[in-house]
C-alpha cells in the first residue's frame, strides 16, 4: 500500500509539473497579446502552444504525463486598422498576435483546475500515507 501512494504522488507531481509548464506558456500568450512587430511587414508575436505525452516510468510500472514541446500556433496573424501605428502597412493595417485573450483564459483555468486536483492527489496521499505510518506504529 506505501508503494501504491508513493507512485500515486509521483503520477501526480509529473501532472503539477506539466500543467505548470501550460501555466507559464499561456502567461507568455497573454504578457504578447499586443505585441506587434516593428516595421511595416514584420511579423507580430505567434500564439505559442504546448502539447502533452504519455511517459512510462517502468520503475513504479504506470505512466505519467510529461511536456512533448512546445510550439508555435500557424494560424494567421490578425488584421487591425491602425494608420498611426509604425508598424502599419501602406493601407494603414497592422499585422496583430494571433492571440485570443478569452481562449487563453479558458486554458489558464483548466490548467489552475488540473493543477489543483493533482495537488490534492497529493496531500490526500501524503495524509493517507501517515496514517499508515501512524497505525505501523502502534
Amino acid at each position: 500500500m506505501p508503494q501504491d501512494l508513493m507512485a500515486s504522488m509521483d503520477i501526480a507531481a509529473s501532472g503539477m509539473q506539466a500543467q505548470s509548464q501550460r501555466l507559464r506558456v499561456v502567461s507568455q500568450n497573454i504578457a504578447n497579446a499586443n505585441s506587434t512587430g516593428r516595421a511595416p511587414g514584420e511579423m507580430p508575436y505567434q500564439r505559442k502552444t504546448i502539447f502533452f505525452k504519455n511517459v512510462l516510468d517502468r520503475e513504479l510500472g504506470v505512466e505519467k504525463v510529461a511536456v512533448a514541446r512546445e510550439g508555435v500556433d500557424k494560424s494567421n496573424a490578425i488584421r487591425k486598422y491602425d494608420p498611426s501605428h509604425p508598424a502599419a502597412d501602406e493601407q494603414g493595417y497592422v499585422l496583430m498576435p494571433n492571440v485570443n485573450s478569452m481562449v487563453e483564459m479558458m486554458d489558464m483555468r483548466e490548467a489552475r483546475s488540473s493543477y489543483e486536483a493533482n495537488l490534492n492527489v497529493v496531500e490526500t496521499s501524503k495524509n493517507l500515507l501517515m496514517q499508515t505510518v501512524g497505525m505501523l506504529r502502534n
